[in-house]
């Protein structure tokens, strides 16, 4: 078959579609990738590179390259080349962020409890943060410690306040303490994670891909709407989903065993993990993978205006 055609690093499926769209979100997103041995990863990193150096093997079909690239975006860095850690990557998105996240909103009452929970989800944010850093502007091991210390501090005491502030509140506005920590945190932990960016700014590239400079102005604003855009797309599931809980635990079945609401808090926030590739897919993605931290605001703030309307619907399955 001829190849001389094939662009490796063109999305497979047509863009200016929902449907093709779709088949790429769900593509970049498959947990299966995470599963995979580090040999069966570094063996496609080798034909995608040998493909672009101009020598593939004889007998590669497209098929071939186009599976080798899924994998290779799976686990390799887009700017260094680095093979990712495993809880960094894309692709451990959905199976982890759901479990911390159902953990978070199931051991809300104690202050030990909430302590624990927090400091897994902000260590989660912070290695996943690090690994997908913008390659261009590295942060030094002194910056990454005093991110994820201050991240983790600021979570603590919100969630520990507010857990003590609402012991006389209804028992609804307790559920939401976990929400309100998560988004006290991304406020300090991302602009933390990323202060090189602010400080030295970003690289702007045009729809080519040619390099136009660095602008600080582009970094605050960017890392602005990432910080929102994370803050929107917890929101449907933490704050909604407590209160389909609270209105489920009315009946028995919930009431013979906390087995069943947490399997039933499972299942939602499994509809929340899976419908996000649809969400993102219902608007035009810009390809500006090239400027590091602005293709990271555009995939999230897509996912922000659809979220919270699919999320609805999810709880009234």
């Amino acid at each position: 078959m001829d190849l001389s055609t094939f662009d490796i690093d063109a999305p497979r499926w047509d863009q200016s579609t929902f449907m093709g769209r779709l088949k790429h979100f769900f593509n970049i997103t498959d947990c299966r990738t995470a599963l995979l041995p580090d040999s069966r990863l570094d063996e496609a990193k080798v034909l995608v590179e040998s493909f672009r150096a101009g020598s593939v093997p004889p007998g590669t079909s497209v098929e071939q390259l186009h599976y080798a690239k899924k994998l290779y975006d799976s686990a390799f860095h887009p700017d260094s080349g680095d093979r990712m850690n495993l809880i960094g990557r894309m692709s451990f998105q959905v199976p982890g962020g759901m479990a911390i996240t159902g953990f978070m909103l199931q051991f809300y009452r104690t202050v030990p409890a909430v302590v624990f929970w927090q400091w897994v989800n902000q260590s989660f944010n912070a290695l996943v943060n690090y690994t997908n850093r913008n390659a261009a502007s590295p942060i030094t091991p002194k910056q990454i410690g005093v991110a994820y210390v201050t991240a983790t501090s600021t979570a603590l005491a919100t969630a520990v306040g507010l857990n003590l502030y609402t012991k006389r509140a209804p028992p609804l506005v307790a559920r939401w303490v976990p929400f309100a920590a998560v988004a006290a945190a991304n406020c300090v932990n991302i602009p933390m994670m990323r202060q090189q960016e602010i400080l030295n700014g970003i690289a702007v590239t045009d729809e080519n891909g040619n390099k136009l400079g660095h602008s600080k102005k582009a970094a605050v604003k960017g890392i602005t709407q990432v910080v929102i855009s994370r803050i929107t797309m917890a929101a449907p599931g933490m704050i909604i989903l407590p209160i389909v809980m609270q209105r489920l635990e009315k009946y028995k079945f919930m009431q013979l065993h906390g087995c069943v609401e947490a399997g039933a808090r499972a299942e939602r926030l499994h509809h929340v993990s899976v419908r996000r590739p649809s969400e993102t897919s219902l608007l035009q993605q810009r390809p500006l993978r090239a400027s590091g931290l602005l293709s990271d605001t555009y995939c999230t703030m897509c996912v922000c205006l659809c979220n919270v309307s699919s999320i609805l619907i999810a709880s009234h399955d």
